[in-house]
């Protein structure tokens, strides 16, 4: 059920398709947070961990994982592709995430559970009631807000053609996978408007990046006075 975990007034997480920009985005939530005089945790899922990291390399092959060719000999399967994350996500909430959160810092994640509902739910076409447990058990909290930057799939895919010469395992996907993504992750910024900042990630860089800005400062704004 939406909404039924805690949402955390420090955790923002960054969502969106391949291609979005979410480099930029990043950059900009940490110099306003800064700004303010927080500290701040950038980090990434799959990851943020070493043993995350590790994860992450089985989970995205080619360009950032293994290289000896056994992701191709024995491909994930889609089970095992969303545990993966899960547990990767487990090591990151445990090791980064809440002691973060706890000493008083702002944690800013490149991709949160969101994610796992848009790629191996939608994408995959896995049972989203099993997400939801396994978010409840594994993870236990959401973000406070989430900027999800929504791009048009083709732009995104021509803006990674330029830059990946050795696309990962999920950035090797076909444009209807991408499709289902992006309809995930609006239909998750839908159902919850009170978490979910949609930004047009189609505009230039500085002006994804002045908006991005402008969304966190005003969410900052409404948390003041709040315990």
């Amino acid at each position: 059920m939406p909404g039924a975990l805690p949402r955390h007034p420090r955790l923002v997480s960054l969502e969106g398709g391949e291609g979005a920009g979410k480099s930029t985005a990043l950059a900009a939530v940490r110099d306003l947070i800064t700004g303010r005089g927080h500290e701040v945790v950038l980090t990434r899922e799959p990851g943020g961990t070493p043993l995350a990291e590790r994860i992450r390399e089985l989970l995205l092959g080619g360009r950032d994982g293994l290289r000896d060719g056994a992701t191709d000999a024995e491909p994930l399967a889609a089970e095992t592709e969303l545990l993966l994350m899960f547990a990767a996500r487990a090591q990151h909430v445990r090791q980064v995430v809440q002691p973060a959160l706890r000493r008083g810092a702002y944690v800013v994640s490149d991709r949160f559970t969101d994610s796992s509902y848009a790629y191996q739910g939608e994408g995959r076409g896995l049972d989203r009631a099993w997400i939801a447990d396994l978010e409840r058990r594994a993870v236990g909290l959401q973000p406070g807000l989430t900027l999800l930057l929504d791009l048009d799939v083709r732009e995104g895919r021509a803006r990674t053609a330029g830059r990946d010469l050795w696309p990962d395992r999920i950035e090797s996907e076909q444009d209807d996978f991408f499709e289902r993504v992006r309809l995930g992750f609006r239909r998750r910024a839908e159902a919850e408007p009170e978490r979910f900042r949609v930004i047009d990630a189609a505009q230039p860089p500085q002006a994804v990046g002045t908006a991005v800005a402008a969304a966190v400062a005003r969410w900052l704004d409404g948390q003041q006075g709040r315990p």
